[in-house]
């Protein structure tokens, strides 16, 4: 599986990377949380924003698969929902501890995320929350993402 990622890696990736100040390990390990995260197309280069907003600023990631990823390790089965509890689960991994990258990837990166990922859109978004319909509603403040989770909950 690594030879293959490896041999489909696009040159071109590292060029951008590159220029961005990033190495392949950052691409890819971002990637992977923007491929856990975003069901639909249209919403990786956002959630790639959020969470690239989120590291310029030094805020945590807080990306539930980063969670999902760490109980997985640790246990062998992952867990399609996550609880409360489930963020104070000790990991390097979990990013609702630990700021920054995780020390790898959570999982395998399509094109699309790594795309995302090197290019994300042009947004001030921090926030994101998955609607009904799997898409995401993005937010610029804390506050904003607050009602919107409200609104979606009734």
């Amino acid at each position: 599986m690594a030879e293959t990622f490896r041999n489909d890696w696009d040159p071109s990736w590292s060029a951008s990377a590159l220029a961005q100040g990033l190495d392949r390990l950052a691409v890819v390990t971002l990637a992977s949380i923007v491929e856990g995260e975003a069901a639909v197309d249209d919403d990786r280069p956002l959630v790639a924003a959020v969470y690239r907003n989120r590291l310029r600023l030094g805020m945590p990631l807080q990306a539930d698969p980063t969670v999902q990823y760490a109980i997985q390790l640790a246990t062998g089965k992952r867990k399609p929902r996550l609880y409360e509890k489930d963020y104070e689960f000790e990991s390097p991994y979990n990013t609702y501890l630990h700021p920054g990258l995780p020390p790898g990837p959570v999982g395998a990166p399509s094109r699309k995320s790594i795309d995302a990922t090197l290019a994300p859109a042009p947004v001030p978004f921090l926030y994101f929350v998955a609607g009904p319909d799997r898409r995401h509603i993005f937010s610029r403040t804390y506050a904003e993402h607050l009602r919107v989770i409200r609104r979606l909950r009734r």
